[in-house]
Order: C-alpha cells, then sequence, then structure tokens
C-alpha cells in the first residue's frame, strides 16, 4: 500500500500521522490512545516513567521497521524503539512520539550443524534460552529473563557465563539493521564492518536490530543458583577474593543488599544485611560442586539453594505484569573490593532509607578479558568488577533523597577505574555516556553515527551525537 503523505498544509514537521493513516498503513498493529489495549501497550518495565506516546506501533517483520523509520525522517517526530522495555532511563518510551515495538518478532532458527542462531530482537532472552537449551546450548545475556534481545545485545550483556564466554557480543556473528535511511543492512565483520564495530556496545545510536546471529555454546547443565551468607567486611570481601580466583567457568554476582522478606529467610534476619549470591558454573555439575565450596565455608549460609539444573533454570521466574519497580541507581567498576571497601559498603547501605538498599558486585576477567580493547565499542575489557548501588522505593515524593544518596554513595566509592557500562546507565547526562565510551571509542563511535545517523533520528538512548559533542 502506498502512503500518501498529507500536504504542507495539512502536516507541520515535527508533526504524527493519524492513527488512522498508520493502520491503514501498517495493517492494524497500531495502538492509539483510543485503544483499550493502550495504557498496557505504554507501560516500560521500570516503574516512574509517565509517558503517552501518540501510537505504539508492533511491528511484523523488517518491512514494517524500516517504513517506520522512513516516516519518523520524513515527519520528524520522536521515535521510540523497544525490544523488552528495560531501559532505566526510559527511552523504551516517547511522550507525544511513536513507540516502534518490536516485542512481535520473536522468529528463532536454530542450526545445529555449526551451532548458530538467527534470532529476532523481539524476543526476551528467556524465551530465547528456553529453545536453544533443548540442544544443550546457550548465548549468555544477562541474568534476568524478561529483557529484550535487542538492548541488552547492543550494549554489550554482561550475564552469567560473562567469564567462560564473554559478553553477549563476542558471540555476536552478525546482524540485520534498519539504519536512519530506512535500508535494512547485513552487516558482519566483513559486510559494513564499521557498523559491526559500533553496534556490539554502541547501543542504539546506529539504527534498529531487527535480527542476531550468535554463536551457541555447549550449557545444558550447570551447578548453579542462589546463595545466601551473612554480610559483614570479612564475608564481603572474602567472596570477591574467591570469585576472582577461581576458574573461569564460574561467574557470579554477589548483591550486598537488606534481606528482604523472603520465605525462606528467617524473619528476623528481614531488614538485616545479606548477601545474595547468584551463582553458575558452566561446566561440569560435579566440578561445580568442588568450586563452589569455598564459597559455602565462608559462614554458615542462611540458605544455600546451589545445585545441578538445566541453565534457563538461572533465571528467576517473571514477576506478576504489575511489577513495575522505581530504583534511583548509579553504575561503575571497581579495581578492588577489600576489608575496607566492603566496611564501607555496608555503611553506606545502613543510611538509605529506601525499602530496600543494594550493591550488586560482579567479577569479570575471564573471557571477556581476553578480547581486545579496540575489537569492539565495548572498552571496558580490563575492568576488573562492575558494582551498582541501587535504592528501591515506593512513594514518588522520595525521589530527590533516593537519587541523592545514589549519586553521593557511587561519587564515594568510585576508585581508579572510570568507566561505566552502559546498559545499566540512567538519564544521568552527557558525562556518563564519555565514561561509557571513553577516548578513541567515543571518536569512532561518532564518525560512525555521522555516517549512519546524520541527523540523529535514533537519539533515545545513550545519545552519541554525530557531531561527537
Amino acid at each position: 500500500m502506498k502512503f500518501n503523505s498529507p500536504s504542507t498544509a495539512q502536516l507541520t514537521r515535527s508533526s504524527v500521522p493519524s492513527p488512522s493513516d498508520l493502520r491503514a498503513l501498517f495493517n492494524g498493529r497500531v495502538i492509539a490512545p483510543d485503544d483499550p489495549r493502550y495504557e498496557s501497550a505504554r507501560t516500560v518495565f521500570y516503574g516512574g516513567v509517565d509517558r503517552r506516546p501518540a501510537a505504539i506501533i508492533k511491528v511484523a517483520d523488517a518491512g514494517d521497521v524500516s517504513r517506520l523509520v522512513k516516516l519518523a525522517n520524513e515527519y520528524g517526530f520522536e521515535l521510540a524503539v523497544r525490544s523488552g522495555g528495560h531501559s532505566t532511563a526510559g527511552h523504551s518510551t516517547t511522550e507525544g512520539g511513536i513507540v516502534l515495538d518490536l516485542s512481535a518478532m520473536k522468529d528463532l532458527r536454530v542450526s545445529l550443524e555449526d551451532k548458530t542462531a538467527w534470532a529476532e530482537t523481539g524476543l526476551t532472552a528467556g524465551e530465547y534460552t528456553s529453545v536453544v537449551s533443548k540442544h544443550g546450548l546457550a548465548t549468555g545475556f544477562g541474568d534476568t529473563g524478561t529483557v529484550g534481545l535487542g538492548g541488552i545485545t547492543l550494549g554489550g550483556g554482561i550475564g552469567f557465563l560473562v567469564r567462560k564466554y564473554g559478553l553477549t557480543i563476542d558471540s555476536l556473528l552478525a546482524a540485520e539493521v534498519v539504519i536512519a535511511d530506512g535500508q535494512l543492512l547485513h552487516v558482519d565483520e566483513n559486510s559494513y564492518p564499521d557498523l559491526f564495530w559500533a553496534i556490539r556496545g554502541g547501543g542504539g545510536n546506529f539504527g534498529v536490530a531487527t535480527r542476531f546471529k550468535f554463536q551457541l555454546h555447549e550449557v545444558d547443565m550447570v551447578f548453579g543458583g542462589m546463595l545466601f551468607l551473612p554480610a559483614t567486611p570479612d564475608t564481603i570481601a572474602a567472596f570477591m577474593t574467591e570469585a576472582e580466583s577461581a576458574p573461569e567457568e564460574l561467574s557470579t554476582i554477589a548483591n550486598v543488599m537488606t534481606a528482604p522478606p523472603m520465605p525462606f529467610l528467617p524473619a528476623d534476619l528481614h531488614g538485616k544485611p545479606i548477601i545474595m549470591a547468584m551463582m553458575v558454573y558452566a561446566g561440569n555439575p560435579v566440578d561445580g560442586e568442588r568450586v563452589v565450596a569455598p564459597f559455602r565455608a565462608l559462614a554458615k549460609p542462611y540458605a544455600d539453594m546451589l545445585r545441578p539444573m538445566h541453565y534457563p533454570e538461572m533465571y528467576p521466574p517473571e514477576e506478576g505484569g504489575d511489577y513495575h519497580p522505581v530504583a534511583a541507581a548509579r553504575t561503575m567498576f571497581l579495581d578492588h573490593v577489600d576489608r575496607s571497601v566492603a566496611q564501607f559498603i555496608l555503611d553506606r547501605l545502613a543510611t538509605s532509607t529506601a525499602s530496600m538498599a543494594v550493591t550488586q558486585l560482579r567479577v569479570l576477567g575471564g573471557a571477556m578479558a581476553r578480547v581486545p580493547v579496540e575489537a569492539t565499542a565495548f572498552a571496558h575489557r580490563k575492568s576488573r568488577i562492575m558494582a551498582n548501588v541501587a535504592a528501591l522505593y515506593g512513594n514518588p515524593a522520595e525521589k530527590e533523597t533516593h537519587e541523592a544518596w545514589a549519586k553521593n554513595f557511587a561519587a564515594a566509592l568510585r576508585q581508579s577505574d572510570g568507566g561505566a557500562y552502559v546498559n545499566f546507565l540512567g538519564d544521568e547526562g552527557g558525562a556518563q555516556v564519555h565514561a561509557a565510551y571513553p577516548g578513541r571509542t567515543w571518536e569512532r563511535l561518532a564518525a560512525i553515527k555521522a555516517k549512519y545517523d546524520p541527523t540523529n533520528l535514533f537519539r533515545l538512548n545513550q545519545n552519541i551525537p554525530p557531531s561527537g559533542g
């Protein structure tokens, strides 16, 4: 169907085509404010984001994506791209613009011959992992099954397999991307190699990824789960020492936090400091049990849920549709967590008035660190530990208090590594985006942005302006 553009008198730049015009072009895949599905469709994962797009378009294929991108170019409306909707900065939606919603694009084709998979970007990490695990295979994403493949992959991807198989982008072999002029490009090491370099860590700045080709790895039974320990300066520091010295088959996420009211934790622990560790040994489970023994010996566990399991079991059960957490958070990389740093973390957590305060510590290294820094747009290959501090709260009136706590905590915790992981950045300003892409990485990304998106159409992200400013 040919779309008949309104005349200049009818439509000024930065306006949005009417719902009826959009519906004619996109065959009923348009959700406008008059649709009973609108309130649900406009809602993103994180609470505190209340924006009303002019329309949400659940695209069916790359052709739909291309048509919508061309419309955004023609009329100048703000375009938000949503895969799983987990942007902490609210970039998955827009006020008055149009949301390009990829969630209906879930085709997944697995090749057992060469252990690869072509996956559309509306798939979630959990959906993808569940399918490929039936063949004893996996690709590493993050630690939450509900995140969309689009966002986590474009930003890098740090999860349960990071030390064994690297970042998600280290398993990315090719992609199909709709760029700002509406062209669909196949990109890999040989075809548009500059764009392929940029999308491996550069976020959504360069186009809409519609399909990814991933390398699959042999990951069937693992030894993993959760281990709950007392949080003291000694146990935190010892946990980090053990995690750094462990075989790279083991990846860990240590959440130092106030204990939530979980049914398997004694009531007298609720609100007390604990370590909630998520651990995956991506190898023989018998070896895994031996490797985690030193962690179990750090202190008498409050709860021990480590066991042999199929890899997809590591993803926690999906929360109900009404679960929309609100958090003040900051992310950074650290050089070390010794006893004094651990004590500082505990002291700061104790000052929070939020319903839950947490510092998440992820030991990196292994396969991630063996990739040259310049090989991808993810520039933090040598970073040793990723840390995230967060305060979860329910009352919007408390936002200023909790944001100040998180900001000050992060500033005091920071060490010599000034970097930041783009997928965990909130709405923190240009300086932190520069921290995610330091030095030559920023300059190179800005040049590629100017080539593929000179008008900054794709600006609802941790933005890299074409000017490089």
